[in-house]
């Protein structure tokens, strides 16, 4: 039977007496469990037997059974080597030869915004032009004239036709409303919109941080598209704020939805101050279900000494030191260049003109936010303070700079000590793969883009320029530790949400490289394997949390977070993958999913 480690009580020679000491109490200790059995091996209080256990340890072994005991997995081995430990109290399942893999982990999400989306009203899927231009007729029906229309994450490689809407297309939509059609920090705005937040000909930014308007090369008028500029436009939101009980309750539908697929931690790599609140009251009732993550979010525009100070602050945050199994601040977030989505992602050669993205400039390479000094002193701050920094970094060019950033700072302060990170890292090389690998550095990588957006960056970029985009079994090899996410930012629902976050339609597309739009694969050597794609959403992104030791594999002495699933993930066939549905989700050793219904298949 597989049990908890036990402390070595042999390494004495060269111990001071007091090390003898302690070795000789914990073997008297030892010797009086030995005299009372019914100490040593108390009763289980779930036991799980008849599957297939996908332990995700270090040989990725496969066991029959497991047992948990208040709330930790105590026993993994043969069904003759759990069953023991049933007790009259013990709740066992029989898996029916299911497959259980260990709690799955999103590592980039959003769950606050992504709850509130619908919380007025729903929206609906928009796959055309002509979609968004009838939501924009319909809110304009219910709005009083004047009043702000806003769309938002609605991304233009996937619409249809693949490009911004354009600012008379606004025009005709909404005239007597101002319209914001906003991609991150990228937008497209109609005249009313443009005229009500002073972005005329002459406008230029003003605040020390980056973007510009995009002008007519002929009449030198804005054509209504902002890059990195959205932060200027003058919304007035007409949507209704929740109250703090409405957010904890949408908060909670979709925790429960995170459930249904199999999701027990979560990292929310953006929170700011209502966001972490929200998390912070779940908690202290106890109606927290997910185990929450939490990179701060960093404003980089400002004095050099009101960052800082923002980012000691923020360490400063007991939830920061101490280190709650279900509620903690693991470090800090901020944007370094746009996105491939909309246009701006900072790359390391030009992006080419482009009808799709509205790039005119030949010589374009997108925007990077931060320039790079200012990026080192963020790094080295929050190195010193013992928080996790990421960045927004989907270009080539933006992957190099914060990169380069973690290679100054590590000249002093060893940046893996404090589990430095790439967010999204979409576009990379070579000479990036192995500088992260040198260093440390970890990877949230979202495989969703691939599956939803490749089409259209093959027809931008081609597919030479591709050759690292995701370049998942790369850095598999290199010893770069990347962790599956989704970016999820809106909606509730796996897969009818903007970015969608079931993980295994995640696990698939990082087998497959298959794009829902492509004929064929995306680069295939870069193909995760069956196991690899299990780790990439479970082990993996526990270490990128700095929980290795507590979650993402299931071995004696963790918390027992696991799913048991209707599909072997590990034989089935590669279509079957993306379909497949959670039987159960463990948390802590208890049932999350489904809640108030018995586990399958319990023994008489």
């Amino acid at each position: 039977m597989t049990s908890l480690p036990r402390p070595s009580l042999w390494r004495t020679r060269g111990a001071p007496l007091a090390g003898v000491a302690l070795r000789l109490l914990l073997l008297l200790l030892l010797l009086g469990r030995a005299a009372y059995p019914s100490l040593s091996a108390a009763p289980a209080d779930l036991i799980l037997h008849h599957g297939k256990i996908a332990t995700v340890d270090a040989r990725f072994s496969l066991a029959q059974a497991l047992a948990v005991r208040e709330g930790r997995i105590v026993s993994v081995g043969t069904d003759a080597e759990v069953l023991p430990l049933r007790g009259p109290q013990t709740k066992v399942v029989d898996l029916g030869g299911r497959l259980v893999v260990p709690g799955l982990m999103d590592s980039h999400a959003h769950p606050m915004d992504a709850c509130l989306t619908e919380f007025e009203h729903p929206v609906p899927a928009m796959e055309r032009i002509q979609d968004v231009l009838e939501y924009i007729r319909a809110r304009a029906k219910v709005l009083p004239s004047g009043h702000w229309i806003e769309v938002r994450q609605v991304f233009i490689t996937r619409l249809e036709e693949q490009r911004y809407p354009t600012r008379a297309e606004l025009d005709e939509a909404a005239p007597l409303h101002p319209v914001l059609f906003a991609t991150g920090p990228d937008a497209s705005l109609n005249s009313l919109a443009l005229a009500r937040s002073g972005i005329d000909r002459s406008f230029q930014v003003s605040d020390g941080g980056s973007g510009f308007a995009e002008k007519d090369p002929v009449s030198g008028e804005p054509t209504g598209i902002l890059r990195n500029c959205t932060r200027y436009v003058k919304v007035e939101s007409a949507r209704k704020s929740p109250t703090p009980e409405e957010r904890r309750r949408r908060l909670k539908e979709l925790f429960a939805d995170y459930h249904s697929v199999g999701i027990t931690s979560v990292c929310d790599r953006d929170a700011g101050v209502d966001d972490l609140e929200t998390y912070r009251e779940l908690w202290q009732r106890g109606e927290l279900t997910t185990r929450v993550h939490v990179s701060r979010h960093v404003e980089s525009i400002g004095s050099m000494a009101s960052v800082e100070e923002s980012i000691r602050q923020i360490a400063s945050d007991p939830l920061f030191a101490r280190r709650d199994d279900r509620l903690r601040i693991l470090g800090i977030k901020t944007y370094l260049d746009g996105g491939m989505l909309t246009g701006s992602a900072y790359m390391r050669q030009p992006w080419g003109l482009s009808r799709i993205y509205s790039i005119t400039d030949p010589e374009y390479r997108g925007v990077q936010f931060i320039a790079s000094n200012r990026l080192v002193a963020m790094v080295r701050t929050a190195a010193s303070c013992g928080l996790q920094f990421t960045a927004h970094a989907v270009g080539d060019g933006a992957v190099h700079a914060l990169l380069e950033a973690y290679d100054e700072v590590d000249k002093e302060l060893p940046v893996r000590r404090t589990g430095a990170c790439l967010s999204h890292s979409n576009f990379m090389s070579r000479e990036a793969i192995q500088q992260a690998a040198k260093l440390g550095v970890m990877i949230d990588l979202q495989p969703v883009w691939l599956y939803l957006d490749a089409h259209t960056l093959l027809r931008q970029f081609g597919e030479e320029r591709l050759r690292y985009f995701q370049p998942l079994r790369s850095l598999f090899e290199a010893g770069v530790v990347a962790g599956g996410g989704s970016d999820h930012m809106q909606k509730i629902g796996s897969r009818r949400s903007v970015n969608p976050y079931n993980p295994f339609l995640g696990m698939a597309t990082a087998i497959t490289r298959q794009s829902r739009r492509s004929p064929s694969p995306l680069h295939p050597t870069e193909s995760l394997t069956r196991a690899q794609a299990i780790q990439f959403y479970t082990l993996n992104n526990a270490r990128i949390f700095g929980r290795e030791d507590q979650l993402g594999s299931l071995e004696p002495g963790k918390l027992a977070d696991l799913v048991v699933l209707d599909t072997d993930l590990l034989t089935c066939p590669e279509a079957d993958i993306a379909g497949t549905q959670v039987v159960a989700t463990y948390l802590d050793g208890h049932q999350v999913f489904p809640r108030g219904n018995p586990p399958p298949a319990p023994i008489p």
